[in-house]
């Protein structure tokens, strides 16, 4: 129904026959109070005054969760896509909006108590249409994901959809592959553990893995069609669900005490499988995991975490790769919608929005979507009072304001600045010494304690403190009582990452977590905007958007908690009218006018309801309005008449004069068939009535014989082509021309769609036998053209590749084993840019131009510990840096030798002559082994000095002595100094 113009919708909890494309085309281009209250009527309003007026709008859409809310903005978004003016270009962005919904469910979406498919985070999407209204690309904003649930869910709930999607319908390669298993009982952060024990004992929370209402195998099949559309490569995908499954494996990393009371971890299976999906070192990450570095003065030191800490460790690492990836996830996809045209456009937006909360045990979360609800109730409260107040001042018309609840009141209790609730939290949050929410709870009640909308077990009376706990505050919203439990506020205000759980991530060989650590984090020392002041600031961004926008309402109720259709219950009703603000809507529309229209466009709709008016007036719009209305028994407390537009009070007003419009269009339709019957006479009549009906024979005649010449054309051809496949072996003649020109055509046109693509594909369509000689020829042709194609788009820098690949083959062919599977994979100019680099380390190298940069695993001469470091190749030398340090340079004209095994290990010695710089030949570790070596020697132009040695590598330790590292076979591949003084290299049984 209608309150105004405002929408609102009950959600019927089944599908309903009025969302299809006879519906869309219905309301397309039609008056809003012309057909009854539908969604499409608000998205078709709104895109006719935009393109009319050349404005941009919002359609804000609201209501609790389970209401319908995204339903109904993915019906809008729908509808523009199907009615808006479209080419094929433009196709893609439509598909790309459409689709871009199934991927951010499947990330931030997922089952809650109250829906099925609840939205954890705030959505507010920009659609961009061009001078034709044509829709032309997109833009999304997101608020505040819900990572807390990546960790932790409430009983009877689920995770984020893409998990158990990811293990229902991801094919069995893809798990194999992420090291999972398809049963989501196999994993802690999907069925909440009681304990944490290496038997992993879980409760019966893990029966909401599976939901009767979800199927979460079609939904896979739907994100990954989606995906292809939004145009995410094979390597951003492979990339995406290794994250996922990494979030998998760290929820079931379990931690023990050693003797010491320090946390290790016995079961290295999880972690073994997040280093290889997230491509960090396991001896590091396993050291983050379990230890933090604490900055002492001007040292870094180490110190080992208890049990708890390590699992807030994990916990916290786990959500935030969760939450980073999430926003990447959608910088991606506007990406795939940006528009490059660089002419003026116009929008119109879609807010969907989590709706107010009230649960069990309500939290951080909580307490931040109810404030970004009670910010949006202050916005459509004063936009409805100051856009209608506005409109009547200029027409003239008389304005009784309306009483309502100001809920302003409450949004400075919670934003004000130093004084309100996230100001004290984030003071608690920064302040020096032990901060805990207890005391975050204790001042609150000093500094609001005084508020009306605040109270605490301790400021309560008799009677309202038994329902509160101690460490709980209740705040009196606009839509009733909320009690927030106070623990926890304090960790996720803060959303802290240890250091060195950073270091590791930002070194990570996975691109996506690459982006979403940057270096430059570690380089700034200041500290970062808590997360409550970060969703201020957005949401203070998003209201001014909003403002600048021409507003459209959609209010969504749900009618029952149980999610069931045709149920109905009164009191959750009346609830939800009270505190979506609808009542004072309603008296607003009630004080005020239902409906209001320009004097010209009124009149030229209903001027057929008057004489005076019709077929013509002459006069002024105003003066014929007044004149139609006075015909039409319109009573003075129905409607008043402004400057520019008339109003009308009452909808039943209006409905009974479009009633009385419909009736008088068929009886003037009718009249006028009467009209023209009786002007020419009864004779006259039927003698005209004669002759249409014998040009009406003419006029059947001729197309039958149109028909009938038509069909013998098909029948000749039809013979001819049977006659002409029976005598097709002939040499050509009249019998047969004609259907081996057919064939040659067919032939011909069928082979554009198959010719080879490059000089490696050898297919070729099979031709008939009577084409063999041609198609031979043809073939012939087209691989000279290919080949000719190829040569001239060899590019300096292929060719520089091709020659890099040359001396790799010269080095390595047949003697290491991983070699041939890397011929495929081209060469990098260099696997990290010079910007990547510190500042410091630049100006150390200063003259010397970087021809390459890539990650990699020194181990020290003394006790072979594993160090991080970047190998640095200029024109001049080699540079083994770490962070803003030379530790070591190896001139290429001292250069003595490179050695590697003949094993996929990627161990690799740069021997080094004997003087006072060098104390030792550099042992590292590199995942881009032939890469690396290759352009070492070129650049150092000594091919001849590589050795791939079988069996064990002899280098130079210090001055005179010599050292052996030797290879063996073993259960987990790792390198370790052995009781014998050995560096040794153990590499899995399945290896190779």
């Amino acid at each position: 129904t209608y309150i105004g113009t405002l929408l609102v919708s009950v959600n019927p909890y089944k599908e309903l026959d009025i969302y299809t494309m006879t519906q869309m085309q219905l309301y397309r281009g039609v008056n809003f109070f012309e057909l009854p209250p539908h969604l499409y009527a608000i998205a078709d309003n709104a895109y006719r005054v935009m393109c009319s007026e050349y404005n941009n709008h919002f359609i804000l859409i609201s209501g609790e969760s389970g209401a319908g809310k995204t339903e109904a903005s993915k019906k809008i978004l729908q509808y523009y896509a199907v009615t808006c003016p479209t080419t094929e270009q433009l196709q893609i962005v439509r598909d790309r909006l459409l689709l871009s919904n199934p991927v951010l469910e499947a990330f931030g979406n997922a089952k809650t108590l109250r829906n099925d498919n609840s939205s954890r985070f705030g959505k507010y999407m920009d659609i961009q249409f061009d001078f034709k209204g044509a829709p032309v690309g997109g833009h999304i904003l997101s608020y505040l994901i819900e990572k807390s649930r990546v960790v932790h869910q409430n009983h009877g709930e689920r995770n984020f959809h893409i998990f158990y999607q990811l293990l229902e319908g991801g094919d069995k390669d893809l798990l194999c592959w992420l090291g999972l298993e398809r049963n989501p009982q196999k994993y802690s952060y999907l069925i909440q553990a009681t304990n944490r024990t290496n038997s992993l004992s879980f409760t019966a929370q893990g029966k909401c893995a599976k939901v009767f209402a979800i199927n979460d195998k079609n939904d896979w099949k739907i994100v990954r069609k989606a995906f292809s559309i939004i145009d995410f490569s094979e390597k951003d995908l492979e990339h995406l669900f290794g994250i996922v499954a990494s979030v998998l494996h760290f929820g079931n990393i379990q931690f023990e005490e050693d003797s010491n009371g320090h946390a290790i971890i016995r079961n290295g299976t999880q972690i073994k499988w997040i280093s290889k999906l997230l491509g960090v070192h396991l001896s590091i990450l396993q050291e983050a995991l379990t230890h933090r570095k604490i900055e002492a003065r001007s040292e870094e030191v180490l110190s080992p975490l208890n049990v708890d800490l390590a699992f807030y460790a994990r916990d916290a690492v786990a959500k935030a790769i969760y939450g980073r990836t999430f926003t990447w996830l959608v910088n991606k996809i506007n990406g795939s919608l940006a528009n490059k045209d660089s002419t003026r456009k116009t929008v119109i937006g879609l807010l969907d929005i989590y709706g107010f909360e009230v649960l069990d045990t309500n939290s951080f979360e909580q307490f931040c979507i109810n404030y970004c609800n009670e910010k949006l109730q202050q916005l459509l409260i004063e936009m409805t009072l100051k856009a209608e107040q506005e409109e009547y001042e200029l027409e003239g018309i008389a304005w009784e304001p309306i009483p309502y609840f100001n809920n302003k009141i409450i949004c400075d209790l919670v934003e004000q600045k130093h004084k309100g609730i996230i100001s004290i939290l984030d003071e608690e949050c920064l302040r020096p010494g032990e901060a805990t929410d207890l005391s975050f709870l204790e001042k609150l009640e000093e500094k609001v304690g005084d508020h009306a909308h605040f109270v605490t077990r301790k400021l309560a009376d008799q009677k309202t403190r038994k329902s509160i706990d101690w460490v709980d505050f209740r705040l009196l919203h606009y839509a009733g009582e909320v009690t927030y439990c106070a623990v926890g506020f304090l960790d996720k205000n803060n959303d802290l990452l240890y250091r060195n759980l950073k270091e590791v991530l930002c070194n990570s060989k996975n691109a996506i977590v690459r982006d979403c650590f940057l270096l430059s984090e570690l380089d700034n020392r200041r500290r970062p905007e808590t997360v409550a002041t970060q969703f201020k600031n957005s949401l203070t961004s998003l209201i001014e958007i909003l403002m600048s926008k021409e507003p459209s309402y959609v209010r969504c109720i749900k009618p029952n908690d149980n999610k069931e259709p045709g149920k109905f219950d009164d009191h959750l009703i009346r609830h939800q009218v009270k505190y979506l603000g609808l009542m004072e809507h309603l008296r607003v529309r009630r004080a005020g006018f239902a409906y209001r229209r320009k004097y010209e466009l009124f009149l030229q709709r209903y001027k057929s309801l008057c004489p005076a008016t019709w077929p013509h007036w002459r006069g002024p719009a105003a003066e014929g309005v007044e004149r139609l209305i006075k015909h039409l028994g319109y009573k003075p407390e129905e409607y008043k008449l402004g400057r520019t537009k008339i109003f009308i009070r009452f909808p039943k007003t209006l409905f009974a004069t479009e009633d009385a419009f419909e009736f008088r269009k068929h009886l003037l339709v009718s009249r006028l068939q009467a009209k023209y019957k009786g002007c020419l006479g009864k004779r006259e009549y039927e003698k005209k009535r004669a002759a249409a009906i014998k040009l009406e024979a003419c006029w059947r005649g001729a197309l039958a014989r149109k028909e009938a010449k038509k069909r013998t054309w098909a029948v000749q051809t039809i013979r001819k082509f049977i006659n002409g496949f029976i005598n097709r072996k002939k040499p050509l003649c009249p019998e047969n021309v004609e259907f081996v020109r057919l064939v040659q055509y067919t032939y011909l046109m069928k082979l554009r769609d198959y010719v080879p693509k490059n000089v490696l594909d050898k297919s070729w369509l099979q031709p008939p036998s009577i084409l063999e000689e041609t198609s031979e020829m043809l073939q012939k042709i087209c691989i000279r053209n290919l080949v000719r194609k190829y040569c001239r788009g060899v590019t300096a820098e292929r060719k520089v590749q091709l020659q890099q690949k040359v001396v790799a083959s010269a080095i390595f062919h047949g003697k290491k084993e991983g070699y041939v599977q890397s011929v495929t994979q081209p060469f990098l100019d260099t696997r990290l840019k010079e910007n990547d680099l510190n500042p410091k380390v630049l100006q150390l190298i200063h003259g010397e131009k970087i021809k390459y940069v890539v990650p990699v695993v020194k181990y020290d001469r003394n006790g072979f510990k594993a160090r991080e470091r970047l190998l640095v190749l200029t024109q001049a030398a080699a540079y083994v840096v770490e962070m803003a340090k030379i530790k070591q340079k190896i001139e290429y004209a001292t250069l003595k030798g490179i050695s590697t095994s003949n094993l996929s290990d990627g161990i690799v010695v740069i021997h080094v002559p004997e003087d006072n710089k060098q104390k030792g030949d550099v042992i590292l570790q590199c995942e881009h082994v032939f890469e690396t070596v290759t352009k070492l020697c070129m650049l150092a132009n000594k091919q001849n000095l590589v050795k791939v040695v079988q069996g064990s590598l002899q280098f130079r330790v210090g001055s005179g002595k010599e050292g052996t590292m030797v290879f063996t076979v073993g259960q987990e591949p790792q390198i370790f100094k052995a009781k014998t003084g050995q560096l040794t290299v153990v590499r899995s049984a399945g290896t190779g």
